[in-house]
């Protein structure tokens, strides 16, 4: 090497040598370097004396000298003995190291580029607004590569693929990215026998690799980061089959925004109200490492006409398919231990362990709704399928690692649901893990909600789906409420009773055969509640043996009966005819030359009325079909919510008549009150599914049924008579103003207004139905439902629909009554509406929409001018006075279109 002017600092010394040691190692073995993330500086060493430049050629000794000098100015890793020296060493799948508050992974040669499976769940929450504890997480197919001195965790993209070797697969390589998790700098050198290195799991583990960063500002609007400074683990482990972590991860923010004043204030979510301080919060996250299965399981393909989670993949190897995708059941791996026996036990049961933290009052029912799924699995030959084991303080795992699948209970400020996600191997769809979370809501309100609890506010979880929480929320907690409060009121039943006691645990036990369906691979089934009729929902006998609906993968409300009527089960005992139908299709053992056509026979029962099926994308949104719905029961939803609504009304009157104790708090009438309008505002926007409503069946071809079918023309008229009759009639509610005076709220919840407004709660209701009535999405199903029928005049027509709402809300016109308060809200409500699709029309509005309401709008001026002559009280003629000014404007304006 010639030599240097001595005039050259030394760091540009090392750096020359390091660029002349690259630009070789370069040419012998050209590596790509992806962009990475910028990483923490790593502290380097300080730069030892470079050797004195010589005169001439530097000999081989100075050489290395030099290289020895550069290197070490690097920062080149240390070595393995000096690293983890004083260090306990756990081994495992990935070894730990662990002194003090550092922890290393030990990653040998075969660990790197090396696909395995990797979860992130999470223990510990601060309880409100979807930051839950006990909640399962994420998983990947992960690697680790290294880059020089830099290991990077990243996140295999499995969704697309093509046959190894191909030019296709080089395409999809080139076109779908993996995603980098993580990264750390390697610790220490290689091991002299092993080859393994170090690197420092803190480093690694103590970023956002969960997202929480923005699932906290998307709940608060507040920019909480982590704070590795002063995260750390609670817990390791490791052994053959899996390495875990727990980390307890800070979050924070330097200051709290200051909210805006004036409106502004009032739409922000505001800072948390579970922590002492609300700047700072620790979120528990638990990592798991485990190999994936060596021989992947054999994929069982889909069927759309039965509700299972499936995997679904690209395969890009061949161009010839009508599709892409490829479809696998989401199920557990297993086999018979003898298959030649018609019943046999399986190689390996499906274990659940229930959580030390369940309270052990329930540990039984929490039991009996796992174990109540063996009876599906014997049907087709496995004795004793799934087991149920309690974790003891023995047992020093944790049930939120991946080789567990577990029930957890938790609790929250605002929470109300159930959860049974799931975690598998995107190779085949075998189920590696599942966990149950369990919220106290469902014990503890049963009985206690009325006495002692009002309705919770609650945020949705942010960016979750409902199929994947299976979040019951505030309707269920709604439910309950109803259910009690009626009971109660009714005198059938004490909260703090034995017969409390045995519905809570029967509704506990009901939510675990729910929540266990999932983690099975079971997806919800809405439909299912249709199957039997209202009688023999009442016979206890019946419903012991058939179950309350055809599967328990339904969300079914309390079974109550009409004062008088027999009253039946309060919750669902029993597995439905459907479960067992899937349970059969994704489990049955079959040999696979059998495969295809055993499946297509047992899928082909999908028309057999017992096996009826509706999951989530037909429950709401624009295609929803009227009889996929949550929380009705029977085979003519209508009826079950016309039941309903009377219910709520001998509520309301029960409410009237009842005389408090003296000193009883007024909180329990108020609560009463409040359930029966939830159980309008649930109804109502399901009965309107029926205006322009079309049943969507999933058969494939040979049934000889059509795929869709509008809702016959008296079914819809009936509905629509419903909504009017229920919502838009002048003496719809009334209620006496000794109760209306007296429901106070509980004083130390502290909530909205403290006194009831009973008109603004009835024109919420009203409110929300005008607009799914007047809704575009309405106007065009019913206008595409005459394209399914061969007889148009068989459809609700767009006219009957306009003339009828505007009939009922405007009734006071034609009978020359007095318009209560009540009442010219809802006109004005009704008018709003009517002027907006004249001057403003979306684009989305369909043609006949507009027409048909400028006729009414011209009909309703008259009518408005005829009744005016008429009116009697100042407040009525003024309203009828300035509704006609509004209607003559909206005719005369220009239309405003939109997009124009």
């Amino acid at each position: 090497m010639p030599a240097l002017p001595s005039s050259v600092p030394r760091l540009s010394l090392h750096l020359a040598v390091l660029l002349t040691l690259s630009a070789c190692a370069v040419a012998q073995e050209p590596t790509p370097t992806p962009p990475t993330p910028p990483t923490p500086p790593t502290p380097v060493a300080p730069a030892a004396p470079a050797p004195a430049p010589a005169a001439g050629p530097a000999t081989p000794a100075q050489q290395a000298a030099i290289l020895a000098a550069a290197v070490a100015a690097a920062g080149a890793p240390k070595p393995f003995a000096e690293v983890s020296r004083g260090a306990a060493h756990i081994p495992g799948f990935l070894g730990l190291y662990q002194k003090d508050e550092k922890v290393w992974l030990e990653l040998r040669p075969e660990h790197f580029d090396r696909p395995m499976f990797m979860s992130l769940n999470m223990p510990s929450g601060i309880g409100e607004r979807g930051i839950y504890g006990s909640q399962m997480g994420e998983s990947h197919v992960v690697y680790f590569h290294r880059i020089g001195n830099l290991v990077q965790l990243i996140a295999k993209n499995t969704d697309y693929a093509a046959r190894g070797g191909t030019p296709q697969a080089l395409t999809v390589a080139q076109a779908y990215s993996d995603s980098l998790l993580a990264n750390a700098p390697v610790a220490s050198a290689a091991h002299p026998q092993s080859h393994a290195v170090l690197i420092e799991a803190n480093a690694l583990l103590f970023g956002d690799i969960a997202g929480y960063a923005t699932r906290l500002e998307y709940a608060y609007r507040i920019p909480f980061v982590p704070d590795a400074r002063n995260s750390s683990f609670v817990a390791i482990r490791a052994d053959a089959a899996i390495t875990g972590l727990s980390v307890n991860a800070h979050y924070a923010v330097p200051k709290l925004p200051v909210l805006p004043l004036g409106p502004a204030a009032l739409t922000m979510p505001g800072a948390p109200t579970t922590l002492p301080d609300p700047r700072s919060m620790f979120l528990g996250f638990y990592y798991s490492f485990m190999p994936l299965p060596a021989e992947p399981m054999h994929p069982r393909p889909a069927d759309d006409r039965i509700g299972h989670f499936v995997s679904t993949s690209y395969d890009f190897s061949d161009d010839v398919k009508p599709t892409l995708a490829t479809h696998v059941v989401d199920r557990w791996r297993l086999e018979k231990r003898e298959p030649a026996l018609a019943l046999s036990e399986p190689k390996q049961p499906i274990v659940y362990w229930l959580d030390k933290n369940i309270p052990e009052k329930y540990r039984a029912a929490v039991r009996d709704g796992v174990l109540a799924w063996n009876a599906a699995f014997e049907r087709i030959g496995f004795k004793n399928a799934i087991e149920v084991r309690q974790q003891g303080e023995q047992d020093r795992f944790d049930t939120m690692d991946a080789r567990h699948a577990s029930i957890r209970w938790y609790v929250g400020s605002d929470v109300g649901f159930a959860i049974g996600p799931h975690q598998v191997d995107p190779r085949s769809g075998e189920i590696l893990d599942a966990d149950i979370a369990m919220s106290d809501v469902f014990a503890r309100r049963v009985r206690r909600m009325v006495a002692e609890d009002g309705p919770a506010l609650s945020a949705a979880p942010p960016g979750g789906r409902r199929e994947a929480q299976c979040a019951y929320l505030q309707e269920s907690e709604q439910e309950l409420g109803f259910a009690m409060g009626l009971l109660e009121a009714r005198g059938e039943m004490a909260m703090d009773g034995p017969q409390a006691e045995a519905v809570a645990q029967a509704y506990v036990r009901s939510v675990i055969m729910h929540e266990v369906g999932h983690t099975l691979g079971l997806r919800h089934n809405f439909r299912s509640s249709t199957i039997y009729s209202m009688q023999q929902l009442q016979d206890p006998a019946f419903t012991k043996v058939h179950g309350l609906s055809g599967s328990v993968m339904d969300y079914t409300p309390f079974n109550l009966a009409l004062k008088g009527e027999q009253q039946g089960e309060y919750v669902s005992s029993a597995l439905g005819p459907y479960d067992y139908w899937a349970i059969e299709y994704a489990y049955k053992p079959i040999e696979p030359a059998q495969e295809k056509d055993e499946l297509a026979r047992i899928a082909g029962r999908s028309n057999e009325p017992q096996l009826a099926y509706g999951t989530d994308q037909e429950s709401g949104g624009y295609n929803s079909d009227p009889d996929v719905n949550v929380f009705d029961l029977g085979s003519d939803p209508l009826a079950y919510y016309q039941k309903r609504l009377s219910m709520s009304r001998e509520l309301w009157d029960r409410v009237q008549a009842r005389q408090p104790k003296p000193g009883e708090s007024y909180a329990a009438l108020r609560r009463s009150f409040d359930f029966g309008f939830a159980q309008f505002s649930r109804t109502m926007p399901v009965v309107v599914k029926y205006v322009g409503g079309v049943t969507y069946l999933r058969d494939h071809a040979g049934t000889g049924r059509a795929t869709f079918t509008p809702v016959p023309l008296p079914r819809q008229r009936a509905a629509l008579a419903m909504l009017t009759n229920s919502l838009f009639k002048a003496d719809s509610f009334k209620f006496a103003p000794a109760l209306v005076s007296r429901l106070g709220a509980d004083q130390f919840e502290g909530r909205g207004r403290p006194d009831v407004s009973v008109g603004a709660r009835v024109l919420t209701l009203q409110k929300a139905v005008l607009d799914q009535l007047l809704s575009d999405q309405v106007a065009a199903r019913l206008l595409d439902s005459q394209e399914k029928l061969a007889d148009a005049a068989q459809g609700l027509s767009l006219g009957e629909l306009y003339a009828s709402v505007q009939a009922a809300v405007w009734s006071e016109l034609k009978e020359g009554k007095e318009i209560s308060t009540m009442r010219r809200n809802l006109q004005r409500e009704h008018l709003k509406r009517l002027t907006a699709i004249l001057l403003r029309p979306s684009l989305e509005t369909p043609a006949d929409a507009r027409s048909l309401q400028r006729e009414n709008a011209i009909e309703l001026q008259r009518e408005l001018r005829a009744a005016l002559a008429r009116a009697g009280s100042r407040e009525t003629r003024a309203h009828l006075s300035e509704s006609i000014e509004t209607l003559g404007q909206a005719l005369k304006a220009a239309m405003l279109r939109a997009g124009a």
